[in-house]
């Protein structure tokens, strides 16, 4: 993390250089290195110390803290409390948004309809605790399709009309359950069941 201090009414002595990194390294730990740069104001006041520190952390997140008391290490203590503070506020959020991307569900094809158990249970699935690192990529709950019976060419002509860009249908000529949909880059991708 860069630091940059600034003293006013006072020189930026190498232990007190030394005090501002040993404070704010609890919070680069805290915030798992994610913490940018520092710019910390000391200023010496008639009746105390000021300290105001602005902290810059990735994903251009700011915290600001300030505190005015009768020596440098407690008002720096405050200041890093005050920012600790923000800075969990914020982690919780963080893992709050990585919880709920586990609760949407899965498109599931059975014979006619949608099959609402298979939803669940890929839904108890995801909710499960993952071993290693690997991370389940996003499910997206999509509405209920009936198969119908129609020729490729036709369901080609229903991804076009439907905004949705899949479409599940029972392909005349080979009767096996499939699946047409539109990838990012436009191109139609056919899935086949075995008969």
């Amino acid at each position: 993390m860069r630091l940059e201090l600034t003293g006013r009414q006072t020189d930026i002595t190498p232990a007190l250089r030394r005090l501002v990194d040993r404070k704010l390294a609890k919070l680069e730990r805290l915030l798992n290195d994610r913490a940018v740069s520092a710019h910390a104001v000391m200023t010496r006041e008639k009746n105390g110390y000021r300290v105001d520190v602005t902290l810059h952390a990735r994903g251009e997140q700011f915290f600001h803290g300030m505190a005015k008391t009768a020596s440098w290490e407690v008002s720096l203590g405050e200041v890093v409390d005050k920012i600790s503070e923000q800075a969990k506020k914020l982690k919780t959020k963080w893992k709050d948004r990585t919880r709920r991307a586990t609760k949407v569900g899965l498109i599931a094809v059975s014979e006619h309809v949608v099959d609402e158990t298979l939803v669940r249970a890929a839904e108890r699935i995801a909710r499960a605790p993952r071993t290693g690192h690997a991370r389940m990529p996003r499910i997206l709950r999509m509405a209920r399709q009936p198969v119908k019976p129609m020729s490729v060419a036709d369901a080609a002509r229903q991804v076009e009309a439907n905004g949705e860009g899949v479409v599940v249908f029972r392909d005349t000529d080979t009767q096996v359950v499939s699946v047409l949909y539109r990838r990012a880059n436009g191109e139609l991708t056919l899935v086949e069941t075995e008969a």
